[in-house]
């Protein structure tokens, strides 16, 4: 890898940790104050598909790629798309925005791991090993304060871990779709943008007309063109320049700064609980992403 593509795509990744820890923030905030998740979805996935949409309906190609796998480009787009936002937007009734953080972006690696295990037979040890252990320590250890407190906290936990399931499907397809991170971004919204069209009829008109001005244009720029539009490509991007597991490396940063974040905004609290959770999860993020090597596999390219 030459030193433009490393540098791009470390730039990318860091870019792609600021706008999830924001999307995620902003998130919390619509589903629990004026709107709820159909109209944040419909902002989230329509916006960046009418500012793509010549991109995407330029020709026939970009509507279906003829030589991408079929069931490649519908996982690209479950993973990515809707089916993803979905379960977010849902799990952030339930659930404060920290543990969004800790669950979302702190079992990517693991899932990540999974399905490169699944697809191509990689198998994880040593330090990779001990970072997943980690992670799976951490989350463990929370999601049993929030089952012994009584809250209902976990529903929205158990949302948050399928929501991240899917991210990293989605992050190991776009490699055989075949398509630049603009394209990507323009086929996920775009095909979200049809699905959600039959959800609508059944979910009833959504209330953006009702809501607040000011919240509606918070998250129409958070939803549509932060998260839609900006997140998809700069993750993308990190993920051609760098692979899936650098790229992943990213999430270290997210449970910190959308905890930090959520405190800052929403006054939610900094428990112990969390700071236990955020001490096993971050270096385990850290560890399990690949990116950290010792002795003389650190030559050794990863995927």
């Amino acid at each position: 890898m030459d030193r433009s593509n490393l540098l791009a795509g470390l730039l990318a990744a860091l870019t792609a940790a600021f706008v999830g820890s924001a999307w995620q923030l902003v998130s919390r905030h619509g589903v629990t104050t004026t709107l709820g998740p159909m109209e944040l979805a419909l902002m989230r996935y329509g916006i960046p598909a009418l500012l793509l949409g010549p991109l995407w309906l330029g020709s026939k190609e970009r509507l279906i790629p003829p030589n991408a796998p079929r069931l490649t480009l519908v996982l690209f787009v479950i993973g990515g798309g809707l089916p993803f936002g979905l379960l977010v937007l849902a799990g952030a009734r339930w659930a404060p925005a920290s543990h969004m953080g800790i669950f979302m972006a702190g079992s990517l690696p693991l899932f990540t791991a999974v399905g490169a295990w699944l697809h191509k037979g990689q198998k994880v040890g040593g330090i990779r090993l001990l970072g997943l252990a980690c992670i799976a320590a951490g989350m463990v250890l929370f999601a049993a304060g929030s089952f012994r407190s009584g809250s209902l906290d976990w529903r929205g936990d158990l949302l948050f871990l399928a929501a991240a399931m899917l991210w990293a499907v989605h992050s190991l397809a776009f490699a055989h779709c075949g398509f630049t991170p603009w394209q990507g971004a323009a086929f996920v919204n775009g095909w979200s943008s049809l699905l959600l069209l039959p959800v609508l009829c059944f979910a009833g008109a959504p209330k953006l007309l009702s809501a607040p001005w000011p919240d509606v244009a918070l998250q129409a720029v958070g939803q549509g063109v932060v998260a839609g539009l900006l997140g998809l490509v700069v993750y993308m991007v990190a993920v051609a320049r760098l692979g899936a597991s650098r790229a992943s490396l990213s999430a270290a940063l997210v449970p910190v700064l959308t905890t930090l974040g959520a405190a800052y905004w929403m006054d939610e609290p900094v428990t112990g609980a969390v700071l236990l959770a955020l001490g096993l999860v971050v270096p385990g993020v850290v560890l399990a992403s690949g990116a950290v090597r010792f002795g003389a596999k650190a030559t050794q390219p990863l995927p």
